[in-house]
């Protein structure tokens, strides 16, 4: 087995992009840096560096291997982690795994409550979208979203409870012609420039597409990126529309006006995944109840759900 001090000495190297600088930022003497590759080197029975002019730079077997050491890496971190927690018999984290919108707007209440409960907790939140909050300590509670045409997807040694059903809305700039529409329909954006805010292809993205094609088109971008606030701040530049989920929509930049989305209706589950392992703390079922009444007040700020006759048809 490799040994993990030294994968770490040699990827600093590599991304610090000379020894004597990965010296500096470990506060270890070259000649540290120097035996630990040179070790690893001999381990791995590879040539990890080549000579460049007065320097050395990675081989490209070294470069492949620093990219790989990286997840098992943070497997062992994460594997630290939970040593840490049993040697000191105790459960002061909660972890919890999340979409950007759902971050925003229900974990403050969720880490406000959880805090209540135990004083000393600390609560760990990453994001599961798009790269899956790799490194972090495993989640005993994954919130994700689902498609409404794609089975359920439970997550592997998980109980799967679903949340709530959440509607999507058009944001248009405050100028637009569509600004007297109570309601637009799919078929009304056809010929709109779209800004995509899901560029790595999430459930969120497959469910905006998908719509988008049952009504007969498929969507052309000025703009693709993937955080919601910055697709918002492009919609109010009026560079284009965007169809974003109701909970992404709660603090509308300056400029831009949400309207109800009609033929088709667009919506997508929210789910919330407990690991079974924790199912039974009453930290992480404290914090799936808030979890359901934060879903709760979702659905009924929905403007389907109210009798203002908002959405039209």
């Amino acid at each position: 087995m490799l040994n993990p001090q030294r994968l770490r000495v040699f990827q600093a190297v590599v991304a610090a992009g000379s020894l004597q600088a990965a010296a500096r930022n470990l506060h270890y003497s070259p000649a540290t840096v120097s035996q630990h590759i040179t070790a690893l080197s001999r381990e791995t029975g590879l040539q990890l560096f080549e000579k460049d002019g007065r320097g050395r730079r990675p081989t490209a077997a070294g470069v492949h291997l620093a990219e790989q050491a990286t997840a098992a890496l943070s497997g062992l971190s994460r594997l630290d982690q939970v040593v840490d927690d049993l040697r000191s018999q105790r459960s002061k984290h909660l972890a919890i795994a999340c979409f950007s919108s759902v971050a925003q707007e229900w974990i403050p209440e969720v880490v406000r409550r959880a805090r209540e409960s135990e004083p000393e907790l600390t609560v760990e939140i990453s994001l599961n979208e798009p790269h899956g909050g790799q490194g972090r300590r495993p989640a005993g509670i994954d919130v994700r979203n689902e498609s409404m045409e794609e089975p359920a997807a439970p997550l592997e040694d998980c109980i799967r409870h679903e949340l709530c059903v959440e509607d999507f809305a058009v944001v248009i700039p405050s100028d637009h012609p569509l600004i007297s529409e109570r309601s637009v329909s799919m078929r009304q954006l056809q010929k709109e420039n779209w800004v995509d805010h899901d560029i790595y292809e999430s459930p969120t993205g497959r469910i905006i597409r998908s719509a988008a094609l049952a009504a007969g088109f498929t969507p052309q971008f000025s703009a693709r990126l993937d955080d919601h606030h910055a697709a918002l701040r492009i919609v109010s530049a009026g560079l284009g529309i965007a169809v974003l989920p109701r909970l992404a929509l709660r603090d509308l930049p300056p400029g831009v006006v949400a309207r109800p989305l009609r033929r088709p209706r667009v919506q997508r589950r929210i789910v919330a995944h407990v690991r079974h392992s924790a199912s039974l703390d009453p930290i992480v079922a404290g914090s799936l109840i808030c979890l359901r009444q934060q879903a709760q007040l979702l659905i009924a700020d929905q403007p389907s759900n109210r009798d203002d006759g908002s959405t039209g048809d």
